[in-house]
């Protein structure tokens, strides 16, 4: 597996520095924080690299709010300069881990996203029904059909374990600054269980998400040798011809969860559905892409 070393001047340097300001003020321009922070820009972009290069970096607290989309989420904004570092580290982290992230992970990633992942279901859906040829089952009105199980991983972003998280980073990152500056954000989220959560509405946290769960993608793609499979952050849905596969799957996948990851299904939000359809899973990541 090729590892990477000496990433942190990567991230300190004043040309990635400008290019995380360019993509932190994108759709918000008017901002009187964002228009304060560009007017001494080159000083505030110094002065960043020079806390970063020292060690000396902390993020400034988290603001909290509440959104309803229809359900009610708490959101945990970053201070803008902050929001300036995460683009910084995730502009060098990002094409290193996007060269080992499946295919069939549709969150957070450039030319991914709803509509693709949709048409990817629609895809499957098809091939496991096309003319009965991977399923035998027909329904009354002759509708050849497969089955779904659709999954939710219970609070996955307050559970997500940051020493896991940081073992799974040190397979590829060898550079121990850029383990610290992930330490300095991860540990700038409170919450009730030390060492664990990550805040919903960072940009780390988006990337961070699909690296944690990456190895569960694993599993079910080279373990399980699931061909059916798609993953939108902690929503997945495997399509299969025969419901007791689909059973053994999600037995498989709920141990790895606890075993490795620290997690587990959402039982309540975990079903497995007779036909086929694309209107739940569509709907589950929409609100996705709202909350994130």
């Amino acid at each position: 597996m090729k590892t990477y070393k000496k990433l942190y001047q990567k991230v300190c340097s004043i040309e990635n520095l400008h290019l995380a300001f360019e993509k932190a003020k994108k759709g918000k321009t008017s901002k009187p924080y964002v228009i304060k922070f560009e007017e001494n820009l080159d000083e505030e972009l110094q002065t960043l690299q020079k806390e970063l290069e020292s060690l000396t970096y902390k993020p400034h607290g988290l603001t909290r709010f509440i959104i309803r989309d229809p359900k009610t989420r708490t959101i945990h904004a970053s201070h803008f300069r902050d929001r300036v570092v995460y683009h910084a580290l995730v502009n060098i982290l990002e094409p290193i881990f996007e060269k080992i992230f499946i295919y069939d992970s549709y969150a957070s990633r450039i030319n991914k996203g709803t509509h693709n992942a949709i048409k990817r279901f629609d895809e499957f859906q098809r091939k496991t029904t096309s003319n009965g040829k991977l399923v035998k089952r027909q329904l009354d009105n002759n509708k050849v059909t497969g089955y779904v199980f659709k999954a939710d991983i219970r609070k996955y972003f307050e559970n997500v374990d940051h020493e896991i998280l940081l073992i799974i980073l040190k397979e590829k990152i060898k550079d121990e600054r850029v383990i610290w500056l992930i330490r300095q954000i991860l540990n700038n989220y409170e919450t009730e269980i030390s060492g664990k959560g990550m805040p919903l509405g960072n940009l780390t946290s988006q990337f961070f998400a699909n690296v944690y769960l990456n190895k569960l993608d694993y599993f079910v793609k080279h373990k399980l040798k699931i061909k059916y499979y798609i993953r939108y952050v902690d929503d997945f849905v495997i399509i299969h011809k025969e419901i007791k596969m689909l059973h053994y799957y999600r037995k498989e996948i709920d141990n790895y969860l606890n075993r490795e990851l620290k997690l587990e299904l959402h039982h309540d939000k975990s079903k497995m559905n007779l036909e086929v359809n694309h209107i739940i899973f569509m709907k589950k990541i929409q609100i996705h892409k709202l909350k994130n």
